[in-house]
């Protein structure tokens, strides 16, 4: 570097390391986050903007049986003394604590537009007005009596609670949610009333277990209502752990319209789900036809909430019918939990129920022991100015003559009667009017009133059960205020068992309906042609190509293919190919080896059984449900051996089997010498001295046996001519009647 580069000698200049600089800045940073703006303090469950907010209202007197004054004031108040951040922050705080939709408890008591559950906002802070709840006024209860520390605010001039002394659960009966530094919080809302018995049984057992505490609490109660389908076993391990997530569903009832006809209703919907905004969602998933089911969205709702939900049809089933929304909308959310919070206030910390809990209750107990001390020592300095007054009335000339004549007053008062500096003052400050005989009646009485109250203040302070005995009683007391059989406190949130609905009803729900054809080539391209075709002779293939199979069905069925080796393919009939070129190679869907062919392709129909067998004669029965598989790599079914194939698979309808071999021997027994298996090899059905399994079909006896002759002509033989082919499974058979295909092949499998 040049000379005339260096910058000036001067002895401000400090170097330091950039590294070192960075990490102290951004660690001051990440704990200033931490403590005073993302994570809750898990004694009275606020973060220090809601707890200075409440502070600000406390000292404006908006308590709930006072008048309201303009939230522009409180924020006011709120910025100047103790927040010095911007108003629109501040006032976005109280405006949550005064929505009933979004906090359970509500800690603000709002008059004015407070925004409403479509996600619109609240009035200017000029426009609303605000005071304290009940339950806000729990929180602070105790305040002004030495329960809590203060701290300096952020310019020195006031003071401001470093937390509340929390006469209310507070963090799990409203929840928290914040995101921090390297860390977050989500904590769901639970009901007080639930949340109080817990704590009492807590008292009683601190050793209890999280399982017996949800007995408890079952789990959380929002504002919004709504069904929890979460197991026992999940909520209890997400309480146990701290983090975990609870599955919540909006409560929807089905109404008779008339003539068959329904409707669904909703009534409650998910926690902070925004309505206008669900419903436009569930209206552009309408529009662009992936609620196939779904035939109209409309809003019905005031005062209370009711979306109506139209169906296509009157067959349509409703539970299909939401199931398909549920997955698709916002009709199901995952509510979050992680239990993370500041422990002491000063500590971020993963806790449990219980952790949660006896943290609560060791600060009430704090909070209790503090308050008796801070009124111990009231009744102490009021016990001395009594006994001042009493020393005064006993010596009451001589107290007025040393008032009247003596210089210094209260050196000789002291002196004299041995008094204190306390009492003294006391004397001196008391008005004429005082000194009657009455007056010094009311004061014994209210002495020996005291002197009481003081041996058990001070009784209560020795002894601990005596504390928690009377922790007990405020709980009981906050859990009839706000419990589950007040109006405030009755549990809004449900528990349900999700229906046990089969996932391909909702994924048919989730295609819109049509019918198709498909088409297969005999080089193995596959389409799905719009509508059923009746001429199959019009199809256009590619040069040299023709068809091989073709069928009718929905966009809404399975495709099921069988391949030479031995294994089952799945294809859902809606993502096969359109009908507009020809289609695409089969082997770009599935993973099918080169020197493997598609034996059959067909219809899947659940319930269906199925012959499955292979050239060297062995095969067995098999549900079509085994078979399907929604994996390019298909199922292996039919275990085939090397150098044979798998030849058959047709429906396994009938009372008789039917073995063509390619020995051009025919046998014919009874269909119950079959087993039915999952997978396997299967056992012999034909045996051959050479050659093998050429075809086999499954046939009721009493119809006869039928074959399609190279001319296209059917025939059928029937019983009483099938004779001298019947015997028992695994015998060779004999030559075919009259009439039967050369290839040896009964003709389609029919499907």
């Amino acid at each position: 570097m040049s000379k005339a580069a260096q910058p000036p000698d001067s002895g401000d200049i400090e170097p330091i390391g950039l590294r070192e600089a960075l990490e102290e800045r951004y660690l001051a940073y990440a704990l200033s986050t931490i403590m005073h703006r993302a994570l809750p303090d898990v004694r009275d469950g606020l973060k220090p903007v809601h707890r200075r907010v409440l502070h600000a209202m406390r000292l404006l007197k908006l308590d709930p049986d006072a008048g309201f004054k303009k939230c522009a004031r409180v924020v006011g108040d709120v910025i100047g003394k103790y927040h010095p951040h911007g108003d629109q922050s501040i006032y976005d705080a109280l405006v949550r604590l005064a929505q009933e939709f979004a906090v359970r408890y509500p800690l603000v008591d709002g008059q004015g537009n407070f925004g409403n559950i479509d996600g619109d906002n609240a009035a200017a802070m000029r426009y609303t007005e605000a005071r304290l709840t009940a339950v806000a006024t729990a929180l602070l209860e105790g305040i002004d009596q030495d329960t809590v520390d203060f701290r300096s605010t952020y310019d020195g001039e006031e003071e401001e609670p470093v937390v509340l002394p929390g006469n209310f659960p507070n963090l799990l009966a409203n929840g928290s949610t914040g995101i921090a530094v390297g860390m977050a919080t989500s904590i769901p809302p639970h009901n007080a009333g639930e949340l109080c018995d817990a704590a009492l049984h807590l008292i009683k057992f601190p050793n209890a277990t999280i399982a017996k505490l949800v007995d408890f609490v079952p789990g959380p109660d929002f504002p919004t209502g709504g069904e929890i389908i979460e197991g026992r076993d999940s909520i209890v391990e997400s309480y146990k752990t701290g983090k975990g997530g609870f599955s919540l569903r909006a409560k929807w009832e089905k109404e008779d319209t008339g003539r068959g006809g329904y409707v669904v209703v909703l009534t409650e919907i998910p926690y902070q789900v925004q309505k206008s905004r669900l419903i436009a969602k569930i209206a552009e998933l309408l529009f662009a036809k992936r609620l196939p089911l779904l035939g109209d969205v409309r809003d019905e709702s005031a005062d209370d909430v009711r979306i109506v939900l139209e169906p296509r049809s009157r067959t349509v089933d409703p539970v299909v019918m939401m199931e398909s929304l549920f997955k698709l909308t916002d009709l199901e959310v995952r509510i979050s939990l992680n239990m993370n919070v500041l422990s002491q206030g000063k500590i971020p910390k993963v806790m449990n129920l219980s952790e949660v809990l006896s943290e609560w209750l060791a600060h009430r107990k704090e909070v209790l022991v503090r308050a008796t001390s801070f009124r111990l020592g009231k009744i102490n300095h009021r016990l001395e100015i009594l006994a001042g007054y009493l020393i005064a009335y006993l010596n009451l000339d001589e107290v007025i003559r040393i008032i009247r004549f003596e210089d210094e007053v209260k050196k000789t008062l002291i002196a004299t009667f041995a008094l204190t500096e306390v009492q003294a003052e006391a004397i001196l400050n008391m008005r004429l009017r005082s000194l009657r005989k009455l007056e010094e009646m009311e004061i014994r009485k209210e002495n020996e009133s005291l002197l009481e109250e003081k041996a058990a203040l001070e009784a209560l302070l020795a002894s601990e059960d005596m504390q928690w005995t009377r922790i007990a009683e405020q709980i009981r007391d906050i859990r009839e205020k706000f419990g589950v059989k007040t109006e405030l406190g009755k549990r809004r949130t449900g528990f349900a068992i999700k229906p046990e609905t089969d996932d391909s009803d909702i994924a048919e729900a989730m295609i819109e309906r049509e019918p198709v054809t498909i088409v297969f080539s005999e080089k193995g391209w596959i389409r799905a042609m719009r509508g059923h075709l009746e001429d199959y002779s019009k199809i256009q293939f590619k040069s040299g190509d023709r068809l091989r199979f073709a069928f009718h069905g929905e966009t809404t069925d399975k495709i099921i293919l069988f391949a030479t080796n031995g294994r089952f393919f799945t294809l859902a009939a809606d993502k096969l190919p359109g009908g507009r070129g020809h289609g695409e190679p089969i082997r770009l869907m599935i993973d099918l080896e080169e020197n493997n062919e598609i034996v059959v392709l067909a219809r899947h129909v659940p319930g269906r059984k199925l012959l499955v067998a292979a050239t060297d004669g062995r095969g067995f029965i098999v549900t079509e449900d085994d078979v399907v598989a929604m994996t390019r790599k298909g199922r292996q079914v039919l275990n085939v051996p090397d150098g044979e194939e798998a030849c058959v698979c047709v429906p396994a309808v009938g009372d008789h089997i039917a073995c063509v071999g390619l020995n051009r021997k025919l046998l014919i027994f009874k269909s119950s010498e079959l087993p039915e298996m999952g997978r396997g090899r299967g056992i012999v059905l034909q045996r051959y001295k050479d050659g093998g399994l050429s075809d086999a079909r499954i046939f009721a006896l009493e119809e006869g046996l039928t074959w399609l002759d190279s001319a296209g002509r059917t025939w059928t033989v029937k019983e009483a001519d099938l004779a001298d082919w019947h015997g028992g499974r695994a015998q060779a058979g004999r030559l075919p009647p009259k009439g039967f295909p050369k290839n040896n092949k009964f003709g389609p499998a029919g499907f």
